[in-house]
Order: C-alpha cells, then structure tokens, then sequence
C-alpha cells in the first residue's frame, strides 16, 4: 500500500474538515478533560477539537509518520502521538474519544467500536464519522476498473481495506453499551473544478490501495486514466464549469 501524503491529504483541506466541524458540534459534553482524536491526520480535525474545548487536554493520534510530522509542523503546541487506534488502551479513560475518517481504514468494527466505547469515561462519548458504504458512484468505478485482467489477482486486498458498515451494525454493537445513541447521514455536494479533481480527491484516500496494488508507474496512469474517464461522464460540468461531487457520510456519537 502507498504511504500517506499529508500534502496530497490537504489539497482538500476544508472540504475534509466540514465533517469533523459538523460531528463536533453535536457532541453533548460540556468540559471534557481529556479529549483524543484517533485517526488525526495532519492535524485539522484536532484543531476542531481544541477551538471547541479550549481547556482540555487534546491529543492527536495517527499510525502515519508523515502525517504526524505534518500535524507537529503545523501545530507545534499540540500534543501528537504516533501509534495505531487498532488495539488503543489508554492508561485512564477519555472523556471524548474522536474519530474524523479514520475507523474505515480498520476491520472487524465488531470489535473496535466496543472497545473504543470501553475506554470512554462515565459521562464522555465516543464519536465518529466514516464515509457510508456507497459514499459515491466513485467507489463502483473502482471496483469494475479493479476487475480488468491486467491486475484482477492482485486487488483482493485493496477490495478489504476499508470497513464502512451501516447504521444499523453501529446501533447493535453500542445500543447496550451506551446510555443514549445519535446518529445520522450528510451527503455533502463538493464543488470541484473538474472531473479530474474528483480524481485527484479520491486518490490520497480510498483508491490508495489499490494504485498501492499496481507494479508499475504505467499501470498506475491507467488505473487513474480509466476511472477519469468514467468520472467526466457521470459527473457533468455545471453552467460555471464546475463539477458537484456528492459524498455521503455516516455520523455515530454514543454516550457512556
């Protein structure tokens, strides 16, 4: 698999924040004193996380070295924290655990959202977004591009990577655990510049893998090459020339 790019990941800066902002603001905790946001990335949904409880003490985790050494660069006060949310046990409880498109990237949430949950304290949350399953036609693009006999055998993995389940999964795996659950899904609609921005989007994240999967520079710049094509046929310029990207999300915050 193709290693993080912090660089590539902000391109889309806001557009990648908006989640995080609109997940924040429905969690229901007043003063937190430890907050955690797993997954952090470069650092701009843990910004998030500080503007709103600015007496807290916020950390930031991510498995990825760039991404952390970006998070440092832009935000050398904060706390950052190298390691992997797969397995995370803190010595004591947080009293909000945070998520920003980060969890998909782990499997069997059957076990990872309970023992997230567990690490909550009494009174705290955890709270989460990922993309939903069918986030975008992009995704189907992927999969049928995927298929082509050139590299058929070797896209298994990249098919895995990601875990996104559906509401319902969440609400059974916390609904005994949690003592009151919010969840809901927000189809963002991007304004993009062109079709090959949506490309280039989609690139830093979820069709990692499987350009991760190709042997070569050339197969690489046909991966890309096929889905652009299915890109500018299904995503039509606007009077202005702009494309609109849908993007759908799920949302979970349970309460401890």
């Amino acid at each position: 698999m193709t290693v993080w790019d912090a660089s590539h990941y902000l391109r889309f800066g806001d557009e990648r924040t908006r989640p995080s902002v609109d997940l924040v603001s429905r969690i229901e905790v007043g003063d937190p004193e430890a907050v955690i946001d797993l997954g952090c990335g470069p650092g701009n949904s843990t910004e998030v996380l500080c503007r709103r409880w600015p007496e807290a003490r916020v950390y930031g985790l991510d498995s990825s070295p760039d991404m952390i050494a970006a998070a440092r660069e832009s935000y050398p006060d904060r706390e950052w924290i190298l390691g992997s949310a797969d397995g995370w046990s803190p010595e004591e409880p947080f009293d909000v655990i945070f998520s920003n498109a980060a969890l998909q990237w782990i499997p069997r949430h059957d076990r990872l959202v309970p023992h997230l949950f567990d690490q909550v304290a009494p009174g705290g949350a955890l709270a989460f977004q990922i993309p939903c399953r069918a986030y975008s036609p992009l995704a189907a693009f992927i999969d049928e591009i995927a298929e082509d006999a050139a590299w058929r055998s070797r896209m298994l993995g990249p098919r895995t990577a990601l875990t996104m389940e559906d509401a319902s999964f969440y609400c059974d795996a916390l609904a005994e655990r949690a003592r009151s659950l919010d969840m809901w899904e927000t189809e963002y609609h991007h304004v993009m510049d062109s079709p090959e921005s949506i490309v280039d989007w989609i690139s830093s994240t979820g069709l990692r893998p499987f350009l991760g999967a190709l042997a070569t520079a050339a197969e690489r710049r046909r991966f890309i090459a096929m889905l652009t094509e299915r890109v500018e046929h299904s995503y039509p310029r606007r009077r202005d020339g702009k494309v609109l990207f849908g993007f759908r999300r799920l949302f979970v915050v349970a309460y401890r």
